[in-house]
């Protein structure tokens, strides 16, 4: 098993998604890994929790991410972040992502959950990726 990926996959989620341009069109640039104190944008993405398990083989040491992305609004409704999160979607699923270290055996969609939050006042759809990496 190895970790040592990790770092290098989130890097590449976050070039991924500040280059989208439909991701732009929802968010624009608005991508945090810790949402920075004071005012934020009405919509914005949060780069959020991973899980990690083993996954090396006879080729060497990987290991899969469970990785979550997610959309955070002030919008009432949910239509601008469906949206956001269709992008994101978009974006993500069957990428192929360039990573500093080691290499994306492929990263897809597993499952989304959106709720309201903030006694109601803002929405967030979690979005989850699955990721299997090898550390070459």
């Amino acid at each position: 098993m190895t970790y040592a990926v990790s770092q290098a996959l989130q890097a590449a989620v976050f070039d991924v998604l500040s280059t989208d341009p439909a991701v732009a069109a929802e968010v624009g640039s608005a991508i945090y890994d810790a949402v920075p104190a004071g005012a934020v944008p009405d919509i914005y993405l949060r780069l959020g929790s991973e899980t990690v398990r083993d996954a090396s083989d006879g080729s060497g040491a990987g290991s899969e991410h469970m990785l979550t992305v997610s959309v955070i609004t002030v919008s009432p409704g949910f239509s601008s972040a469906k949206a956001a999160a269709a992008a994101v979607s978009d974006a993500l699923h069957g990428a192929d992502l360039a990573l500093a270290r080691g290499r994306l055996v492929f990263m897809r969609f597993d499952r989304a959950s959106a709720r309201r939050i903030d006694s109601a006042s803002a929405r967030q759809i979690d979005l989850r990726f699955r990721a299997r990496v090898q550390d070459d």
